[in-house]
């Protein structure tokens, strides 16, 4: 039996398509195979979590629910091998949710870019703080 070969993101922008697609599908090892090894994710409860097991933690209820996502790529900034990535984030499904993700991609030895670090809840936290109505 075969490894499963997931779809390389070619550019950064591909991350966040296959991102859709796989958490469409329920596929977590897909999910998984969009972050780097060294990846780093800031939860919504602030708490860093690292790796592939970490990650599967954080990842695997949206993945069981095929949660619907949308997304808007604001900005990415690219230098060599690394970008950053300012992406609008809406979760149709399970519960409705919106968020402003900042991200860095890299690209590996192989080509592929995947997520390193990944921040997804921050600026939609402070956004709802800062949000002060001039009078």
């Amino acid at each position: 039996m075969g490894m499963q070969v997931y779809l390389a993101a070619k550019t950064p922008e591909e991350i966040c398509d296959l991102f859709r697609q796989y958490m469409a599908a329920g596929d977590l090892e897909g999910l998984l195979s969009l972050y780097d090894a060294e990846a780093a994710f800031l939860n919504q409860a602030s708490e860093v979590k690292h790796g592939h097991q970490q990650l599967a933690s954080e990842l695997g209820r949206l993945a069981q629910a095929k949660a619907q996502f949308q997304f808007k790529i604001v900005q990415i900034i690219r230098s060599g091998d690394t970008a950053l990535m300012h992406t609008e984030w809406k979760v149709l499904s399970p519960e409705p949710m919106r968020v402003y993700a900042i991200e860095v991609a890299r690209r590996g030895a192989d080509g592929r870019w995947r997520w390193l670090i990944g921040d997804p809840f921050t600026v939609s936290r402070y956004m709802r703080f800062s949000d002060i109505k001039e009078a």
